[in-house]
């Protein structure tokens, strides 16, 4: 049986189990990552704790950075598969998991409505296969469910826009839904998706002025944010009252002005930051998506479908180069573009001649996966032995996928058709994502800190209730594991007061760099307080190694 031969509900099927089970390797055994993804999952948390549905909170602090989609999303998942507040975390991340396997039959829907059954599947199995796909789908964050819903938002506007320009008939799902999905993308990560479908649209104007118009006609835009309106405000309105405003002030004047404004929590970068991050997260299929997109270039002028893909990728690219506070995970709504017109050449009957320049870039490129493929081959064997001073035989084979992966993402195959060459990189890179995050990571503790502490409190602490008061280590994974009520976070010498005040139940948590200024806060000094093994691992939120103990008070 062949792609070509399967049914088409078999395709989906097929892209779904394959996508979730990519995915479902480490989703347990990690701990929650910071500092985004522990900042989620304690929100969500609170929710289930509090019963409030509406209010977005990090311990006594508002959370008012991002919509609340997210949060209700995990809460109903965590609620149904975990039980409530005391859900493991994996509950949390099933939500990522599912969108992106809803994302990968998007992709394979899209790409065989545009170029083809092989096509559909080729750009499926890379959208799978990516390393940023692997990444964040392993995340309990916003950015999985917000690529799901870009995905489907462009599906649908795609398929009006060519529709309109072959004369066919528009459905009415379409086009509603394609207001419904921005609505709701609205609800999970603000202004993204509309942004990212707002510039596609002003893109192709400027080529294809005729068919936009006849595509905005279609869309029925007016009638059309009503509906994304209707579901968008009702809880805007109730964050509203209840916040006051400051749900604006924080999401639109802190938060997205800031981000626009500056480079904001440390996270600022020149222009050409999403070229030097392109080949890890796009890996190892990052050749195989930029030649494509060459070639798309080259040819848009003459094909709607090109000019759509290109109009999808290319105004999101320039402007987040522009705004100064980057990730890389910022460019994962624009990134399918790409691999879809990866899909396409690869499946192309006539392949088009490479001018000089797309050679030279394409050479690039190919250079960009090849030293990603030695570098992460490289940390699969070397990180334990750096982080825990020791060797595990299990990396070589685990290194062995990486560098398999990578040669299938560049190498030429003759005889090989596009579907099996994508599927057998794709099958090695997930192979490595599952022996990385389902078996390497979990069991370095050096790596873990916040959980090596939430283990540490729960044998040492002298009463059930006690609480562990933390100054100088302050990540959010630490409240997430440890429990809302239990972790307060404070200032300095603060700890030492708290610990006068709490003397039989009271536990702090001091790195060794720090301890001389506790000793002197406290009137007893180092002789007034009993301390357990050191906590030794690396901040990796800061790029610092700590040894960190937990002290208590002597008591007769």
């Amino acid at each position: 049986m062949t792609v070509d031969t399967m049914s088409g509900r078999l395709r989906y099927l097929v892209v779904f189990v394959f996508a979730v089970a990519s995915l479902l390797p480490g989703i347990a055994g990690l701990p929650p990552i910071d500092r985004d993804e522990a900042r989620y999952v304690q929100s969500t948390k609170q929710m289930l704790e509090t019963g409030d549905y509406v209010d977005i909170r990090f311990q006594d602090n508002s959370r008012y950075k991002k919509p609340v989609g997210i949060y209700w999303l995990q809460s109903a998942s965590a609620t149904l598969l975990g039980g409530g507040a005391e859900a493991p975390i994996w509950t949390y991340r099933i939500v990522s998991v599912l969108a992106m396997a809803m994302a990968a039959m998007a992709m394979l829907s899209l790409g065989t409505a545009m170029f083809g059954v092989s096509a559909g599947m080729v750009a499926a199995l890379m959208f799978i296969g990516m390393f940023g796909i692997a990444f964040e789908g392993r995340l309990a964050k916003t950015d999985s469910t917000l690529v799901m819903l870009c995905i489907v938002a462009q599906a649908s506007l795609a398929r009006v826009y060519l529709a309109s320009a072959r004369k066919e008939a528009v459905r009415a799902t379409w086009s509603w839904g394609f207001w419904v999905i921005q609505g709701l993308a609205i609800l999970v990560k603000g202004p993204i998706a509309p942004l990212l479908s707002a510039l596609t649209l002003g893109f192709m104007y400027i080529f294809d002025r005729f068919g936009t118009r006849q595509l905005l006609k279609d869309l029925k835009p007016l009638s059309g944010v009503l509906v994304a309106i209707a579901v968008v405000a009702p809880w805007l309105i109730m964050i509203t009252v209840k916040s006051g405003g400051a749900f604006w002030q924080e999401a639109l004047g802190r938060d997205l002005f800031g981000k626009v404004a500056g480079g904001q929590e440390s996270h600022g970068a020149p222009p050409g930051y999403y070229i030097l991050t392109y080949s890890l997260f796009v890996w190892p299929f990052g050749l195989l998506a930029v030649m494509g997109g060459t070639h798309a270039l080259r040819r848009f002028r003459y094909d709607r479908r090109l000019l759509f893909l290109i109009s999808w990728y290319v105004p999101f690219a320039v402007l987040f180069e522009l705004v100064p506070t980057k990730l890389p995970h910022y460019m994962l709504p624009a990134y399918p573009a790409l691999l879809l017109a990866g899909a396409w050449l690869m499946t192309e009957p006539e392949k088009p001649i490479t001018l000089f320049w797309q050679r030279i870039l394409h050479g690039l490129t190919a250079v960009g996966v090849g030293v990603v493929t030695l570098l992460l081959a490289a940390a699969v064997i070397a990180g334990p032995i750096y982080l825990q001073h020791v060797f595990v035989s299990w990396t070589i084979p685990a290194a062995l996928l990486v560098l398999a992966a990578g040669w299938f993402g560049l190498g030429k195959r003759a005889g090989v058709s596009p579907v099996r060459r994508t599927a057998e990189a794709s099958v090695a890179a997930i192979l490595a994502y599952a022996l990385i995050f389902g078996l390497l990571l979990p069991r370095i503790d050096a790596f873990w800190l916040s959980r090596q502490m939430a283990d540490r409190f729960a044998e040492e602490k002298p009463c059930p209730d006690s609480i562990l008061a933390t100054a100088y280590y302050t990540e959010p994974s630490l409240v997430f594991l440890v429990g809302t009520e239990r972790v307060e976070t404070m200032r300095g010498t603060e700890v030492a007061k708290f610990l006068q005040e709490n003397p039989k139940c009271g536990v702090v948590a001091i790195t060794d760099s720090n301890q001389t200024d506790f000793f002197d806060a406290l009137p007893g000094g180092e002789t007034s307080v009993i301390s357990g093994k050191p906590i030794v691992g690396v901040n990796y939120s800061k790029g610092r190694e700590l040894t960190i103990r937990l002290y208590r008070m002597k008591t007769d």
